[in-house]
């Protein structure tokens, strides 16, 4: 388990728990009509493909937790963020993994 984790860049000492209850700003990376039919609570919906044109919605963030239906895309999301400077992400893999630490 610890392998897919640190493959989908979750690393095994991340503790959303603590990162959700310090105000991470939640970003679900599917599209719009995947994001329409459920997602985190208190998340925004930002496309995959519109990530890069976004960038001034992910600054002055404490830290930012990017997810979509697998890990998958959100592990790129994470990665196009970092590329741009960003060094407060973590790809918390499915939305439904990152729904369970939300209350």
């Amino acid at each position: 388990m610890n392998f897919l984790k640190q493959l989908f860049g979750l690393g095994t000492d991340t503790d959303l728990t603590e990162l959700i209850n310090n105000g991470a700003f939640l970003v679900d990376v599917r599209t719009a009509s995947e994001f329409a039919s459920g997602s985190v609570k208190g998340a925004i919906n930002i496309p995959l493909d519109t990530v890069s044109n976004q960038l001034t919605k992910f600054k002055n963030k404490s830290h930012i937790i990017v997810f979509c239906q697998s890990g998958m895309r959100s592990n790129q999301a994470a990665s196009v963020l970092k590329q741009n400077g960003f060094t407060n992400v973590t790809n918390g893999g499915s939305w439904r993994s990152v729904s369970v630490y939300v209350k």
